[in-house]
This record gives C-alpha cells, sequence and structure tokens, in this order.
C-alpha cells in the first residue's frame, strides 16, 4: 500500500526547460551577451544535461557543474568566458523566477493530497529550487522538502535517501520516487530499494540495466498507479 510520494521537480512537475530558457536569456540580457537562439539554448540544455548525469555518476561536484556547463557552452559558442561566475549566480537567482508546471503536474499533486503524502527530492541548488517552489505553490503543496544542497548528499546515492527515510514517517515498501532522470531518480529509487515511477512522456525506449516498475508518459496515472496498489493491497488482506 502506497503511503507516500517522492516526487522529482524539474522535469517532472515543473517543466525545466521553460525556466531554463527565461533564465538564460534574462542573464544574457545582464551581461550583454547577445542574443541566445533557440538554437543556442538547445546546445546549452545538451551540454547542461551531459553536466548533471556526470554528478549523478559521482564523476564530479556539484560546483563543478555549475560553472563547468557554462564554462563548455561559453567556450563552444565564442563568449566571454571572465564572466561565468557572476552569470551562474545570476542564473540561479533567475530560474525560480517562474514556474511553469509539467502537463497535470498540479491537478495530480492537488488529487493526492487527501490520499497520500508528498514530498520534493531534488538535485537542484537551494537558491533556484526555493523560489520556484513558492512560485508555483509546491512549498505549501508538499508536506517537506528535501534539497540535495541542505541534506549534504545527491540523487541517486543512497545516504540521500537515507536522510529522507529518516525524517518521513514511512516505511520503504510503502513509499514510490517519481521521476524523469533514470540516472538520478531511478537509479535513486533502485538504491534505496523503493519503487520507482519513471515519467517518460517521450516515450523513449528503457534501458534494462533499470529496473522500472511503473513507466509512465502522463502524470496522472500516478493516480491510478496508487488506486491499484491500494486495490490490490486490499485484496491481499481480504485472502
Amino acid at each position: 500500500m502506497i503511503k507516500a510520494v517522492l516526487w522529482d521537480i524539474d522535469g517532472t512537475l515543473l517543466d525545466f526547460l521553460k525556466a531554463e530558457k527565461h533564465g538564460i536569456r534574462t542573464c544574457f540580457s545582464k551581461y550583454n551577451l547577445g542574443e541566445c537562439t533557440d538554437e543556442m539554448l538547445a546546445r546549452y540544455s545538451k551540454i547542461n544535461r551531459k553536466w548533471w548525469q556526470r554528478l549523478e555518476r559521482n564523476e564530479c561536484t556539484k560546483p563543478e557543474v555549475l560553472e563547468g556547463r557554462f564554462l563548455e557552452f561559453f567556450q563552444a559558442e565564442g563568449l566571454p568566458t571572465e564572466c561565468v561566475p557572476q552569470f551562474n549566480d545570476a542564473y540561479q537567482f533567475h530560474l525560480g523566477d517562474h514556474a511553469f508546471f509539467c502537463d497535470h503536474g498540479e491537478e495530480t499533486v492537488k488529487a493526492l493530497k487527501t490520499m497520500v503524502k508528498q514530498y520534493a527530492v531534488t538535485n537542484g541548488t537551494a537558491v533556484a529550487q526555493d523560489r520556484k517552489l513558492q512560485k508555483s505553490g509546491l512549498d505549501r503543496l508538499l508536506d517537506s522538502i528535501f534539497i540535495s544542497e541542505r541534506v549534504g548528499f545527491e540523487k541517486p546515492d543512497v545516504r540521500f535517501f537515507d536522510a529522507v527515510f529518516a525524517a518521513i514517517p514511512f516505511r520503504k515498501e510503502e513509499c514510490i520516487i517519481v521521476g524523469d532522470s533514470l540516472t538520478g531518480d531511478i537509479r535513486g529509487g533502485m538504491n534505496a530499494g523503493i519503487r520507482t515511477v519513471f515519467y517518460n512522456p517521450k516515450n523513449i525506449p528503457l534501458p534494462q540495466e533499470y529496473h522500472i516498475n511503473y513507466n509512465i508518459c502522463d502524470l496522472a496515472e500516478v493516480i491510478k498507479i496508487i488506486q491499484t496498489e491500494d486495490d490490490n493491497y486490499g485484496n491481499v488482506e481480504d485472502q
């Protein structure tokens, strides 16, 4: 029986790419770097994802990610690199200027309020996540928030999840994690020994090395998963 949902934030409940576009273009204007085209944004997003995946594989630190992605991007685009540290600091702030929900994200969280407890589990920076969660209202909808920067470990490190389970009143078998990252959320769920729900709106092929309990294209399916698990639990109890 599922009693708690661990929600990833960026790319799962909130549309990170929209926030990213706004944050980067705001900073381009602030530092007089010219136009940041859609093509440039696409190249940056690819670089950014690569750096975060390296972090999830424990190949680098978060500070190295935050500046390294922009250093690589600026060098590739022929932009001056001396402003990278200041650019990154400004970007973290402006990333939280607006919060855009993924399809059915807000409705799903609200619908689950009476069914389960819900927690945010995110690798984003505290300054960006605090603002996004406040802007979106998720800080009031969710029961608690776990940001890796404050926890001291990043997903998928089992120590991140150990800290979560030390703070919530549920056993691992009573929880699921929902996220869009195979290397962070799904691997993290596997490391922690909890059921995994892969939010896969683009329906990408599933690598065999990941144990995915549920593969979904729509966040509203989480409601059905919880109802089905509860029904199955009730049937077992009746036997």
